[in-house]
């Protein structure tokens, strides 16, 4: 049992009201003064369809170039409206000094492989044929709706243009609509060289709604009733047309469904009494006095909405603000996030640098980490005992989470994507070197469903000319393999085999090469298994021929 606060309501209704005075905030309509549907250009108007629709595009795998990364991969409700990927091993990118593992590393979000014009995989000189990763971490997704502006520069604004035409769809108010139009055409986040927006909008006309996904919620599941996206555009907005503006009218439609204001912070600040256990009250008042919380954090979600550098890094390792502005008061100013279900969150500021809500508090306990002229006067050291800082760090869980989002409560049921699934090829085995000393790797990431027409197999780290081959058995393993020789895992029965030629030659002995291979559109072969591993012709030694790389398992669906 939580103890709770012996108060009497009276009392509490007391305290609750001086708080709302000092949190700077009014009663309204929805959960403590945070209304249950948010502001809405009129020109996009909310409906049942609509929001339907943009649920089933927001976590459709398919608006990606590889089909591997959906909005929701990055924004899932169960980290808070992150990304939930973080966990023991977070993606890690280097950040200005160009080496991994120091102290500037950025922990960004992971998208996909670097892919050319034909949607095939290609060396990058920093992530190699292996997911690049972002330059910052992801914002949260819940509660966005109320932002005027997105992203943590906030150059996503209010005026929604037709990316395709030129014209102004939205004057005011459609910063989630501008916002969608980014990720899906960015080369790192969800799609390839040169693609725009009328290669999506092509892409999702002939997909199968929510094809990948392990499964989906039922009432969308319901809702979709194996219609084609034409048929559901249609009921949204009354004609089959699959263009890019109505893609992302639909999808900020759904983002505007996620609405979080069902927390014990909302009841306390509507002055609901016994809402917060005595530890956590003491933290409402570090958060509103010595702590300087409030500063930033006022108001039902616990944001201002303003740009701030608060000395989380050097101010010109992300100049934030400024690249929106050019005021170079801007240089390193970053959004103040809100902080509703910020435990969920796996991980904290613009660059992920912080794991835990402990970690946050003591960096601002210190007064930062850095400092420039235009540091946040607030962001000085705060002298704050290790109690108080048990306190706040009690306030910030607890009674700012909504258990509808916790839970995967509706608006907040998430699908199960395909990359969270058991149908993500598996690696086995251990592979032999080449004559670099490199022992080969195999990258298979991409779904293998029936109809596929161009499933994508990547080596990496074979020797640089020498020629490959990809070999795809139906026999499982153990089975006699390919050639005789130690560490190859492909049976030999009914062998498909695919020769790509000479390794590109990537530097320092690192060869690497690709290939798609189609696999039929035919209902017989779901369920079915098959064994892919790379093959590399090299002259190892006077003995050895082959070098190879690990295997990978994978099941069609």
């Amino acid at each position: 049992m939580i103890p709770r606060l012996a108060v009497s309501t009276f009392a509490m209704a007391a305290v609750a009201t001086l708080a709302l005075a000092n949190l700077g905030l009014a009663q309204g309509p929805g959960g403590g003064g945070l209304p249950n549907t948010p502001p809405t250009p009129p020109q996009n108007p909310i409906t049942p369809a609509k929001t339907n629709l943009g649920k089933v595009l927001f976590w459709d795998e398919q608006l990606s170039s590889s089909d591997t990364v959906a909005c929701g991969t990055c924004h899932a409700s169960r980290a808070g409206g992150t990304d939930g990927r973080a966990g023991t091993s977070p993606a890690r990118v280097a950040g200005p000094d160009g080496q991994l593992n120091t102290a500037d590393d950025i922990i960004g979000t992971v998208g996909v492989q670097h892919l050319d014009t034909t949607v095939l995989p290609l060396w990058d000189a920093l992530f190699g044929l292996d997911p690049q990763i972002t330059g910052r971490w992801s914002p949260p997704t819940i509660n966005a709706a109320f932002n005027t502006s997105q992203f943590y520069d906030g150059r996503a604004g209010g005026t929604f243009v037709d990316p395709t035409s030129g014209a102004t769809i939205i004057l005011n108010g459609a910063s989630l609509e501008t916002q969608i139009l980014q990720p899906p055409v960015s080369g790192v986040e969800m799609g390839h060289d040169g693609r725009d927006w009328n290669m999506i909008a092509g892409k999702i006309t002939n997909a199968t709604p929510m094809r990948l996904a392990a499964s989906v919620p039922a009432a969308l599941n319901t809702w979709i009733a194996g219609r084609t996206y034409p048929q559901l555009f249609q009921e949204a907005f009354g004609t089959p047309d699959v263009t890019p503006v109505r893609i992302a009218m639909a999808i900020a439609t759904y983002e505007r469904a996620l609405v979080s204001n069902q927390t014990p912070f909302n009841q306390f600040l509507q002055g609901v009494p016994g809402v917060l256990t005595q530890e956590e009250a003491r933290g409402e008042v570090v958060f509103r006095t010595q702590g300087r919380c409030l500063v930033c954090h006022p108001g039902p979600r616990a944001t201002d909405d303003s740009f701030r550098y608060t000395g989380v890094r050097p101010q010109n390792d992300d100049l934030g603000r400024f690249n929106v502005t050019g005021n170079p008061g801007d240089r390193g100013r970053m959004k103040v996030p809100n902080l509703l279900n910020l435990e969920l969150r796996d991980r904290f500021f613009h660059n992920g640098g912080m794991a835990t809500i402990e970690q946050v508090i003591d960096f601002y306990n210190r007064g930062g980490d850095f400092t420039a002229p235009n540091k946040d006067p607030n962001i000085v050291p705060l002298g704050l005992t290790p109690q108080q800082r048990a306190d706040l760090a009690a306030f910030l869980r607890r009674p700012f989470t909504d258990q509808r989002v916790a839970q995967g409560l509706a608006p907040f049921d998430d699908p199960v994507l395909y990359a969270q699934s058991n149908r993500v090829p598996t690696s086995i085995g251990a592979g032999t070197p080449g004559a670099n000393l490199r022992t080969p790797r195999m990258i298979a990431l991409e779904p293998p469903y029936a109809g596929n027409p161009g499933m994508a197999f990547s080596i990496v780290d074979g020797t640089p000319g020498k020629k490959a081959i990809l070999c795809i058995s139906p026999t499982q393993i153990p089975g006699g393999a390919v050639f005789q020789g130690a560490n190859l895992y492909v049976p030999t029965t009914g062998l498909q085999v695919v020769r790509i030629g000479a390794l590109n030659d990537a530097g320092n002995g690192r060869g690497w090469g690709r290939a798609q291979v189609a696999i039929p559109n035919n209902p017989v072969l779901v369920g079915t298994q098959r064994t892919a591993q790379w093959v590399v012709i090299d002259n190892v030694s006077a003995t050895q021929r082959l070098a190879a790389s690990n295997a990978v398992q994978y099941t069609i669906f």
